[in-house]
């Protein structure tokens, strides 16, 4: 029996389950500006940032990749560009256009702040009444692209709420939607198990490229990452060596292989037989890592948390799992769905992953998530290296 929400339909058939109007600035010194429209017309969402000036070479255009994917992503109906200069504000509104959604720039230049703010937001006032007449229709779940990730971890993440999320996986994945992971360095010590899982020779080939590249990178700092991986929370919660992470980690997986590897600015192809699992390298900085996946046209994420983790997106829904009965009571504010009776043996595995699933598709359909009611916008792009 098919599986359907009622989502939102873009311009380019992706299917949505939020509808922004999105505020954006191309750079740090259109914050104010941009935050000053979203003061003036409601129904709006701001994502200010600190980068967008000096940038060059893959840094510049990765920071683009993620500005563009952001404003293109189908939780979004229409987007605002702010920038100080208009040249490359165009770049990445350009890109958005490609979908066929409405998106107009401003620049700061020539206009100053006030002027601007009053033009952006006399175009915000009309995208926000259109967004408003904007219906969801039911759709097909295999039409959804979703993503996963785990922070704060502890040895209730890879015992309980890890294989949970990995029962929800493998049944998106069968029933044809697209779901991408990452953190790539906490691959570390299981990165042979996630390449056996690769569905292709060439597959593998490529994520061990960017898996190696990754971690040859931190091995030139000379550095011992203890204290960073794991984290301090992780070590507090029982994780003392990487190796143990990695490993609690990967259950989020499922059974299912591998059938993509995208780098940082591949775009995201959906698999024409069937569902996606798809490894994209990211960091495993939770913001950074949920807001690349957003660029990638992820619509909502589901997070694990062993020790309690907060973070949210300002477009993408991010769903708080855990395992833990005294993260679950003491942050309750922040944990949407409670897995911790799978430790008591009072549920099975394939309980607990409904339950997440059961939950998930009540999000899809529009039920707000704890972060979002809490205003948990983080919004991290990745910086690769300094600005000229």
């Amino acid at each position: 029996m098919a599986v359907t929400i009622k989502g939102y339909i873009r311009e380019n058939g992706a299917v949505g389950i939020r509808n922004h109007v999105l505020i954006l600035p191309l750079d740090d010194l259109s914050n104010s500006a941009a935050v000053g429209v979203s003061k003036l017309i409601r129904g709006t969402t701001v994502i200010p940032h600190p980068y967008g000036r000096l940038q060059f070479g893959r840094d510049l255009d990765l920071f683009f990749h993620i500005l563009a994917g952001t404003g293109a992503n189908p939780n979004v109906a229409g987007v605002i560009i702010i920038g100080i200069e208009e040249n490359w504000a165009n770049k990445v509104a350009d890109e958005i256009a490609k979908t066929g959604k409405p998106v107009e720039v401003f620049p700061i230049e020539g206009y100053g702040d006030l002027r601007t703010i009053e033009r952006a937001s006399r175009k915000a006032l009309e995208m926000v009444q259109d967004a408003s007449e904007k219906q969801r229709t039911e759709v097909d779940i295999s039409s959804i692209v979703m993503s996963i990730k785990c922070g704060e971890s502890d040895t209730t993440s890879g015992l309980a709420s890890n294989p949970a999320v990995g029962v929800v996986v493998d049944r998106m994945v069968d029933q044809g939607a697209t779901v991408m992971f990452g953190e790539t360095s906490e691959l570390t010590g299981a990165e042979d198990i996630v390449a056996d899982k690769m569905a292709t020779p060439e597959l593998r080939e490529k994520f061990m490229k960017i898996y190696k590249e990754y971690v040859d990178i931190i091995q030139r700092e000379g550095v011992d990452l203890l204290g960073s991986q794991p984290t301090q929370g992780n070590i507090k919660g029982g994780l003392s060596t990487i190796e143990e992470k990695a490993l609690g980690n990967i259950q989020k997986l499922g059974h299912r292989k591998v059938n993509c590897v995208l780098d940082y600015l591949d775009p995201l192809n959906k698999s024409k037989d069937g569902g996606t699992l798809c490894f994209v390298n990211t960091s495993s900085a939770g913001a950074e890592a949920v807001t690349l996946f957003a660029a990638k046209g992820s619509v909502i994420h589901l997070f694990t948390t062993g020790q309690g983790n907060v973070v949210g997106h300002p477009i993408i829904p991010v769903i708080k799992i855990t395992a833990n009965p005294k993260t679950a009571s003491q942050m309750s504010e922040h944990i949407d769905v409670d897995v911790s009776d799978l430790l008591d043996l009072k549920i099975s595995l394939e309980e607990a992953g409904e339950r997440i699933y059961q939950y998930m598709l009540r999000v899809m359909n529009g039920r707000l998530t704890r972060a979002e009611v809490l205003q948990h916008d983080e919004f991290s792009p990745i910086k690769l290296y300094i600005s000229a």
